[in-house]
């Protein structure tokens, strides 16, 4: 299951995707996920997934990766749905009625645009760690977030950390599976009993986890004193960030997405 956690992982590549300007991206996360949220019908949501559809298959980034990706969600999956096929009341007479629990149509069909978002919610910020790399995610971040220099915002220093934090989410992932196979090859058992018990033989994991990140914490820190990183004050970038034309296509049709998803809105589909 740790090996399905695909969350910040880069893809290189030289697709439109890849290519576009980091701040571009994120700007475009942002318009999507507004989107998503506008959503209320059917016909909304298949926009949606096919706007997501083609930018996957632009980016040329593997759908077993992303499907791969979501198995973790699975069990949030299950539970948002079940809340919402239990506590959505409907009009008229309910599919299934035991005693107190009423199933609705109308519980059904939320439930079922509710996985639906938060699958493409999901697989939308998948593909952005997926074609940006760390450096570049953090140059578009700090330069997105620059007018807070202004109030005294240490903006540089919120993105990089934010940035490594994302960056070392596989490397603790594969630090956690060697922890794992060293404590079962000792006999430890993950898998059989409750769940306490279960919670309980996550100590002998989380402690040596703990004291592996502080180590990376404390040499990554050596490491840029070493090379005397200093933060934002008087820091220059090899690589300026420039908007392309591409950039100002991928603006145009995230205009037209919108205007799309608020139309449908309007006309209630």
């Amino acid at each position: 299951m740790l090996k399905d956690i695909t969350l910040g992982q880069y893809f290189p590549g030289r697709s439109p995707i890849h290519l576009l300007d980091p701040r571009t991206k994120l700007i475009m996360l942002v318009v999507y996920i507004v989107a998503l949220f506008m959503a209320s019908g059917i016909v909304s949501y298949g926009v949606m997934l096919l706007f997501l559809a083609t930018v996957i298959k632009i980016s040329k980034i593997p759908v077993k990766s992303i499907l791969r990706g979501m198995k973790p969600l699975v069990m949030i999956l299950i539970f948002t749905g079940v809340l919402n096929i239990f506590f959505t009341m409907g009009e008229g007479e309910p599919l299934v009625a035991l005693g107190p629990v009423k199933i609705y149509s109308e519980g059904l069909i939320r439930a079922g645009f509710m996985m639906l978002r938060i699958l493409m919610l999901v697989s939308g910020t998948f593909l952005l760690t997926y074609t940006t790399s760390p450096i570049a995610l953090t140059d578009g971040l700090e330069a997105l977030l620059s007018p807070l220099k202004k109030i005294k915002v240490p903006v540089h220093e919120l993105s990089m950390m934010m940035c490594i934090a994302l960056r070392f989410i596989p490397t603790l992932i594969e630090e956690t599976d060697k922890i794992m196979s060293a404590q079962k090859a000792r006999g430890a058992d993950f898998e059989s009993g409750s769940l306490i018990d279960r919670a309980k033989a996550l100590i002998p994991i989380l402690v040596p986890l703990f004291i592996s990140a502080f180590r990376r914490a404390d040499d990554l820190a050596t490491a840029m004193e070493c090379r005397c990183y200093q933060g934002d004050e008087g820091r220059t970038k090899m690589k300026l960030l420039r908007y392309s034309r591409w950039d100002f296509n991928a603006f145009a049709v995230g205009v037209l997405l919108i205007a799309a998803i608020v139309a449908l809105r309007f006309l209630g589909v």
